[in-house]
């Protein structure tokens, strides 16, 4: 009996494909973006790529800072490398309380002394009081005060991070102090400038900081 196979009736040398399977022309390709971007690589390859309207690092809700300056860590810490960092709103508002506890006792006694002559003389001297305070400290003292000593903070230049002009400090402890001669006024002013950093952005700066254009720094 002869074996040989009719021609045109040979065997298959290798799996055959099924024509229905949708493997068999590769992969699934990503489908194509609708607006000419490529599609992301794998993950851990390479930063993501940028969009035309992305934001360079260190930017945030459009902010930006210069490149000496870094927003407040809420989970504390030092800033990165080569840059300073923003005092928080907490570490201000105890400075401020401890420097009002230093000038208690003169207060208190302008009070004794002036109130009962004249009300508004006594504001008047309340204010210069504060802003010799305030002005020789930061003057002296690079930028600190005893109650910005003790929370490790500084009044520095927003333009270059260094120590402000003595025409700025002065400008800043005017803004600060100088109101406060004016009879009830003043209060209600003064509160409203050490207020204002809570919602003042990106650099949380009081009114007094804006006249000045300083900032305040925290120290590690």
């Amino acid at each position: 009996m002869s074996t040989n196979e009719p021609s045109g009736h040979e065997h298959p040398t290798g799996p055959q494909q099924n024509p229905y399977d949708k493997n068999v022309y590769g992969p699934p390709q990503p489908p194509a973006d609708p607006y000419g971007q490529a599609a992301a690589g794998p993950a851990g390859y390479g930063p993501p790529p940028q969009g035309p309207y992305s934001q360079p690092q260190g930017a945030a809700y459009g902010q930006q800072y210069p490149q000496w300056l870094s927003p407040p860590n809420a989970y504390g810490g030092p800033p990165a490398p080569g840059t300073r960092q923003l005092a928080t709103s907490g570490d201000r508002f105890l400075a401020r309380l401890i420097d009002t506890a230093v000038l208690l006792v003169p207060v208190i006694l302008l009070y004794v002394i002036v109130a009962p002559v004249s009300s508004l003389l006594n504001s008047v001297a309340t204010a210069a009081v504060a802003l010799g305070y305030e002005a020789a400290m930061l003057l002296t003292q690079g930028g600190q005060t005893i109650g910005k000593k003790a929370m490790k903070i500084r009044v520095v230049s927003l333009a270059h991070g260094g120590r402000p002009a003595d025409a700025e400090f002065w400008a800043r402890a005017g803004v600060y102090a100088g109101p406060q001669a004016v009879y009830c006024l003043g209060s209600v002013f003064s509160l409203l400038n050490v207020l204002w950093h809570l919602w003042d952005k990106p650099y949380q700066q009081c009114l007094h900081d804006k006249a000045a254009k300083t900032v305040v720094i925290k120290e590690f």
